[in-house]
């Protein structure tokens, strides 16, 4: 057992109900580390303090919705995909370097899943943080992707930075896979769904990134016109993964984070 107790936590609106905690404390354990993890659910006001406040007093912390673009002015250096994407998930407090593992985890879900998106029309719902890593990841692995989100200014101006495309009625159906990267559905939004089944037409295959509920309405009208769905728990844990294995230095292994993800619900289901 390493002798380090590293400290990490963790930054959003409402982090209340977030897996992030007991995932971190698993995967770090199961490779021989150990950690403390503290959530803060903050406002707008409160973004600030707290953030220097991770900064300063622990040795890193992930970043959720809405801060993943917030937070990118409070670093020294932006790395890797959190340059591509624009947007930062992960943070090493002690060098103040961003990062995101949000493509990679995402990326790493669907390929565990049988979801192969070369070649394939993606439409992507929100063009926020989730949104932004999401479309530059399937845009990577060979996906024709189309963004939509209903401010149009700042839509137009993510498709221009990552070349993707603008979808202008997400309704329209024609699509293969669609991927709710917003946060309707969970929390005070919770039964509702970005979209109407209209969406679904001609698709294989919904992908919400949200796991709480674990199936949300998004994916249950997904469900009702028979494609296959996929939330975001596997997501979660796998960019976790990627996380842990920075704060660490360690060299991510695909096939180890998917033993330890099948160790995880194991445990979690006893």
């Amino acid at each position: 057992m390493n002798e380090k107790t590293i400290r990490l936590g963790l930054i959003g609106k409402d982090v209340s109900k977030s897996l992030s905690e007991g995932i971190h404390g698993f995967i770090l354990s199961e490779l021989g580390y150990q950690c403390e993890y503290e959530r803060f659910s903050v406002s707008p006001d409160d973004f600030d303090c707290t953030i220097r406040r991770l900064l300063g007093d622990f040795d890193g912390f992930n970043v959720t919705i809405p801060y993943k673009r917030d937070v990118m002015e409070y670093l020294n250096e932006i790395v890797g995909d959190a340059m591509t994407f624009g947007a930062v998930n992960t943070v090493l407090s002690t060098k103040k370097i961003g990062y995101n593992t949000d493509g990679l985890g995402f990326m790493l879900m669907l390929r565990l899943a049988n979801i192969d998106v070369e070649g394939k029309r993606v439409l992507v719902l929100g063009a926020g943080g989730a949104g932004r890593s999401s479309a530059s990841a399937l845009k990577q692995a060979g996906a024709t992707v189309y963004v939509y989100q209903r401010r149009r200014a700042e839509l137009l101006e993510t498709c221009n930075e990552l070349g993707v495309f603008a979808a202008d009625n997400p309704e329209s159906g024609g699509y293969d896979v669609l991927v709710n990267c917003t946060g309707v559905g969970m929390h005070d939004t919770e039964g509702r769904s970005p979209v109407t089944a209209k969406a679904f037409v001609g698709a294989k295959s919904a992908v919400d990134l949200i796991y709480t509920p674990e199936k949300t309405e998004f994916l249950r009208l997904a469900e009702e016109e028979g494609l296959s769905i996929l939330n975001g728990k596997a997501m979660l844990f796998y960019q976790a993964y990627f996380a842990d294995c920075i704060y660490f230095g360690l060299e991510p292994d695909d096939a180890q984070a998917a033993r330890l993800y099948q160790n995880y619900n194991e445990q979690s289901s006893k």
